[in-house]
């Protein structure tokens, strides 16, 4: 049986993972989450029963419970998504970025580091740490271009810059301490279980509840989007087969701008849950002010997963999409718990238009 133990799990792509990784009979999985905001127990309310599956409510930071963890289960791998991931939220309140993202994530890696050195034969060789990164610690493209694994890091908010922090504190500890260690920086996520305050389940639910579907500026903004089951396959093929200290972007080779996303949204419910009215969902859009230092354009190439590691997308946009849209509609009891729960009582002062569908998000 080989241990996985990933922090923030009980968030999007986290859980996604778990529950991807679990149809392997070999596999036990170790879930550290902190649930802050976006880690949510009725994502994974359903695998509690599992009998390799164990919940742990704890926090990256806390030294003593991580180096617990690690001496109690011996994993094998540690995957690392816990973070703060809302760039809207950095910009109101970046200390839990730096906490989370930077402290956190160093004390992980420096756990990681002491349970890793005290290994010995295959346990040492095959041991791994993966980073959950982000295209966003690239910074923004102009019309054309595309971000590679040796593109420069600038990154242009609080949170893209903690996230681009813990990459080169990840990178150091392989450089310095030899500890094997991978990190995969990939574009917009989207899919099932994904909170509410991201652009797509923000278009979908206000749509349905004939609220206005905000778009920021005039969304021209253009994302690659990638489904979140494409990356969790992605990260698989670079924990089986990826280099230790190296670096593999994951994207979906799917650009959109914000508006031709939320447009073909609109009519897709236009057409699977049409208005009383028969109007049409696209009069609900509605511009917003644009977030200050807001990237015009993150667009990822994928060519060194695809060549080194062999791994493509299987859903194209409009096949993801539909995937995606259909599952809300089925699951909006999932959506009415976390309304109902303090998730949305910790409220944003920035009231406008969420709009990343993040990597990293939990």
């Amino acid at each position: 049986m080989k241990t996985y133990l990933v922090t923030g799990g009980a968030g999007f792509i986290g859980n996604n993972f778990i529950r991807k990784i679990l149809k392997n009979e070999q596999i036990f999985v170790l879930n550290l989450d902190k649930l802050t905001y976006a880690g949510n127990l009725n994502s994974i309310q359903d695998l509690l029963d599992n009998p390799r599956y164990s919940f742990i409510h704890g926090d990256i930071a806390d030294q003593s419970l991580v180096m617990q963890l690690l001496v109690q289960y011996r994993p094998q791998v540690v995957v690392n998504f816990a973070a703060e991931s809302h760039v809207d939220r950095s910009l109101d309140g970046p200390a839990d970025f730096i906490q989370t993202n930077i402290v956190g994530t160093f004390n992980l890696l420096e756990c990681c580091r002491r349970y890793w050195s005290e290994l010995k034969g295959e346990e040492r060789e095959t041991f791994r740490f993966l980073q959950i990164s982000t295209d966003e610690v690239y910074g923004s493209l102009g019309a054309e271009g595309y971000f590679t694994e040796t593109t420069a890091y600038a990154p242009n908010s609080p949170y893209s810059a903690s996230k681009a922090s813990a990459d080169h504190l990840v990178r150091a500890y392989y450089h310095s301490y030899g500890l094997p260690v991978l990190t995969t920086n990939c574009s917009n996520n989207y899919g099932p279980y994904q909170f509410p305050e991201k652009l797509i389940p923000v278009v979908i639910l206000n749509a349905l509840a004939g609220n206005p579907v905000p778009v920021y500026g005039t969304g021209n903004n253009t994302r690659d989007w990638l489904y979140v089951l494409d990356h969790c396959q992605a990260i698989m093929m670079v924990l089986e087969k990826g280099r230790p200290g190296e670096v593999y972007n994951i994207g979906g080779n799917c650009e959109r701008t914000n508006l031709q996303l939320v447009q073909y949204i609109c009519r897709l419910l236009d057409k699977l849950r049409p208005r009383p009215d028969g109007s049409s969902y696209l009069e609900q859009i509605d511009f917003v002010p644009d977030r200050p230092g807001h990237d015009f354009r993150y667009a990822i190439d994928a060519t060194k997963i695809r060549t080194e590691l062999g791994w493509y997308p299987q859903e194209s946009f409009e096949t993801g999409i539909m995937k995606t849209v259909l599952w809300y509609l089925d699951n909006l009891h999932w959506c009415k718990q976390l309304k109902d729960s303090s998730y949305y009582r910790q409220g944003l002062k920035r009231q406008t238009a969420p709009e990343k569908g993040d990597n990293d998000d939990k």
